[in-house]
């Protein structure tokens, strides 16, 4: 772990690791695995709310149905807010284009229109997970999911490390000082 300000540490693997989604080949099946939905800040939440009936007319069917049953965002096991999945499976945002790969209704919103909300914090970091530590810091660590692989070897062969593929978010989420720090970091760790 690396401290790249007061309140902010960062995984080595962020800063050694090579990402960048691929999905030609893993068809964005991050949005339809897994056993939750995205995490949501409190924010992202009220936007849901407020914003979700904007972007309906790209979600699908099911996707629709879900919300209207369970609302713009859910409460997970772990007690944390989270976006609706439709039956246990794919988000309830999710929609899929043409080629079958799975895509974001509130991207594409924010896309067509500039809306508040791009998409969950969480959705655009990743594979950045954000952890809250006991102490106030945050910690930025890799999360290595099997269904990336092809984007570890994208990465690997654009040598884009996973800071690098992540540096919008990390810039909208922390700032450019704290992006700067862990490019320097990064570079330290070469």
């Amino acid at each position: 772990m690396v401290l790249v300000s007061d309140k902010i540490i960062v995984s080595e693997s962020v800063l050694t690791e090579y990402f960048c989604c691929h999905p030609a080949l893993c068809k964005g099946f991050c949005c339809v695995e897994g056993d939750s939905g995205a995490p949501l800040t409190p924010e992202e939440c009220v936007l849901l709310d407020a914003e979700w009936p904007r972007f309906a007319h790209y979600m699908q069917p099911s996707g629709i149905e879900t919300i209207k049953r369970q609302g713009a965002w859910v409460i997970d096991v772990e007690e944390d807010a989270v976006t609706p999945l439709i039956d246990k499976g794919e988000c309830a945002y999710a929609y899929f284009n043409d080629s079958g790969t799975c895509m974001c209704a509130i991207e594409k919103h924010w896309t067509v229109h500039q809306a508040p909300l791009r998409k969950p914090n969480s959705c655009w970091l990743y594979p950045i997970r954000v952890q809250k530590l006991s102490n106030g810091s945050i910690g930025l660590n890799y999360h290595r999911w099997h269904l990336c692989q092809p984007a570890r070897e994208l990465g690997t062969e654009k040598k884009m490390r996973v800071f690098e593929f992540c540096k919008e978010p990390l810039i909208h989420c922390f700032g450019e000082k704290v992006y700067r720090a862990i490019t320097m970091a990064a570079d330290n760790s070469l």
